[in-house]
């Protein structure tokens, strides 16, 4: 067993972004004020909940169809992929993926968004899967649309995809976003620019994997996870490392 094997990798803490950044608005009333206390963890929260296949539905990673009623959703079609990995880059079995996202429009179905696109009433813009023995996820959906939102004077997000990944117990759980490759709005947002790395910020855009696309059907999108060490993917909720 090498080196590499035996021991973990330094996080590197220099890629994750001040909790205040005045550029992203909302960060101004959310960032603490205080030196953060760490509480110590139940025994619950590090031993479960776990996931199976057996919660998970046919239809959970096609975001396609896991909520058409009366035809598919409007939208460009994608197929999304990608490995869940560790700080050695071996693919993570078993590992529980959840995603969500706006619809083709940029808008999501949730109460709370009052943009003006329409909701799609054959998109629900949420599903999950779990990676298989090589650590190998993928699911099919439509590509979401950029939306304003109010942070400053005609701020766009770019078209992004949230994740989550749930270790082995409910505390394990990491979030992200990805982006598309070649979107002119990603270097235009504040949450991005907000990460003093750009090589950290660029792991979170998806690259186009023309090899993997669907003949006369749909483009694919490549997003590995990479869950610690110097390649590890920047983790919204985890700005200290994981």
């Amino acid at each position: 067993m090498s080196q590499a094997d035996s021991e973990f990798l330094q996080r590197d803490r220099s890629i994750h972004p001040p909790a205040f950044t005045p550029d992203y608005k909302t960060s101004v009333l959310r960032s603490p004020r205080r030196a953060m206390l760490s509480l110590q963890s139940s025994l619950s929260e590090v031993t479960g909940p776990t996931f199976g296949h057996s919660e998970l539905g046919p239809l959970d990673n096609d975001l396609i169809l896991n909520y058409a009623r009366e035809g598919e959703p409007i939208g460009e079609r994608i197929f999304v992929h990608g490995h869940v990995r560790d700080e050695n880059g071996r693919g993570i079995p078993h590992t529980l993926v959840e995603f969500w996202q706006a619809n083709a429009g940029g808008r999501y179905r949730h109460r709370n968004d009052r943009y003006l696109a329409p909701i799609d009433p054959n998109f629900g813009g949420c599903g999950r899967t779990i990676t298989d023995e090589n650590g190998f996820y993928y699911f099919r959906t439509i590509k979401p649309g950029p939306y304003p939102w109010r942070n400053f004077l005609n701020s766009w997000r770019p078209a992004h995809i949230h994740f989550s990944v749930f270790g082995t117990g409910f505390a394990q759980r990491l979030i992200t976003q990805m982006y598309f490759e070649g979107d002119p709005l990603i270097w235009r947002d504040p949450m991005v620019l907000g990460i003093p790395d750009r090589s950290a910020a660029e792991r979170l855009i998806a690259p186009l994997d023309l090899g993997a696309a669907v003949p006369l059907d749909m483009l694919a999108y490549k997003f590995d996870i990479v869950l610690r060490g110097r390649q590890q993917t920047l983790f919204e909720n985890k700005l200290q490392g994981n």
